[in-house]
């Protein structure tokens, strides 16, 4: 029978052998190394491959430190949680005055959520320059679409808000303020607030794929992902975070037991709770453009699990759920593909057209079909896996796309409909 180390290995490995995955994986069991590999590139341009100390960007795992950091000044008495954030906002960032800043940490504000494919935000907007002021007007200061406290609405703006408040309530830059109460007294030396202009040491780059080539994520400016993204980091760094959140430093035990509370679809305050396999598993992942990440802590059990990677090739939550299933003796399928299903030319033609002007595109280009993003710049090769459902070539998804017709007749894909055909 195979140890749990060697059951990790070979699961591990054989979902690498699938997928060209950029990265690292580090699991760690009452301070014992279970498991630790790094792969790919951290830079393909001068040949430099990921190690276990490369640092990596952590996209939405970055919301527990603002939560964190929010949690300090709630401890210290300068934040009431339960009263509304725009006591603690400047007068030029008011929200709603029923939202509270409980209502921002657990994603129930209830505000609009720009991250869509109508909005300009990803395509265009995040690649200029920062104005706190002009984001704020072009994309949060917005009629709330539903009434605090009534809904979960994961919504980056709560944390962008969050960042903010930090940062008018302190005195401090948000950077500033994580680096001095967080970074610096954990002695997480490789951390750091990116702003798209700081020269980080042993970062990797970000990656994607464009047709079948590997080619540099687009550029944007993270400034705007202050509070719900763009911090960096690497496995040694976040097993002292996990250290500090297991051991309950740095925040009082009243403090914690808030922190950790459970509030609507499993959200604390950045970080998931799940009671799986008899005992608390707490969560979060990240993904954005080159960004796949995820942690998973189980503190009774003193177990933490780090997935990082530079590209977009693997799932993280599907990995990081089997290597928990292993860790518990819970038997798991050999990871797998989905099943291509051969079809016609003639049969993915009517696939093909526009379904949200420059934004959603399904493109047949040399008799293989696209899912062609920011106006025909992103092209993602898709194939059938069954009718009327594709999967990504290069990466792992659990849920194929669905683009079928609709109760009138007409194609369908992400709720849009077909507006028109595309030549090919």
């Amino acid at each position: 029978m195979l140890s749990v180390n060697e059951k990790l290995e070979q699961y591990i490995s054989s979902y690498m052998e699938l997928w060209d995955v950029f990265g690292v994986v580090q699991v760690i069991k009452r301070g014992e190394v279970l498991f630790e590999q790094s792969y790919g590139y951290a830079n393909l341009e001068w040949g430099i491959t990921n190690d276990i100390h490369t640092c990596f960007a952590l996209a939405s795992i970055s919301k527990q430190f603002t939560a964190f950091a929010t949690m300090i000044l709630y401890d210290k008495g300068l934040i009431d949680l339960d009263r509304s954030a725009q006591l603690y906002l400047p007068a030029e960032l008011q929200i709603d005055e029923s939202i509270t800043v409980h209502h921002l940490l657990s994603h129930t504000s209830g505000l609009y959520n720009f991250y869509n494919f109508e909005n300009d935000f990803f395509a265009a907007y995040n690649k200029l320059e920062y104005s706190r002021h002009d984001y704020y007007e072009q994309y949060i200061s917005k009629q709330p679409v539903k009434s605090a406290g009534t809904a979960f609405d994961y919504n980056n703006s709560n944390y962008n808000l969050l960042a903010w408040i930090i940062e008018h309530v302190s005195g401090e830059k948000f950077d500033d303020f994580i680096h001095n109460h967080i970074f610096a007294p954990l002695e997480m030396r490789n951390s750091v607030v990116d702003d798209s202009s700081k020269l980080i040491k042993n970062r990797a780059s970000n990656y994607t794929k464009d047709f079948s080539f590997t080619v540099k994520i687009p550029y944007h400016n993270e400034k705007f992902s202050i509070g719900a993204g763009a911090i960096v980091s690497n496995c040694e760094d976040l097993l002292k975070w996990y250290n500090c959140l297991r051991d309950r430093k740095l925040l009082s035990s009243n403090t914690y037991t808030r922190f950790f509370q459970e509030n609507s679809s499993h959200y604390c305050y950045g970080l998931e709770h799940h009671h799986i396999y008899g005992t608390d598993r707490y969560s979060h992942g990240g993904d954005h453009l080159g960004v796949a990440t995820y942690m998973q802590h189980y503190y009774d059990e003193d177990i933490c699990i780090i997935i990082l990677s530079n590209n977009e090739e693997s799932n993280q939550y599907r990995l990081g759920n089997a290597i928990s299933d292993i860790l518990h003796q819970v038997e798991v399928e050999a990871p797998a593909k989905h099943k291509e299903i051969p079809i016609s030319e003639n049969m993915l033609k009517p696939y093909c057209g526009t379904y949200l002007k420059d934004k959603i595109q399904i493109e047949l280009i040399n008799q293989k079909l696209y899912f062609t993003r920011f106006a025909g710049n992103h092209h993602i090769e898709i194939y059938p896996v069954g009718e009327g459902l594709f999967a990504r070539r290069y990466s792992d998804q659990i849920h194929p796309y669905r683009i079928a017709k609709n109760d009138e007749g007409k194609m369908t894909f992400f709720g849009y409909r077909k507006e028109s055909v595309t030549e090919s």
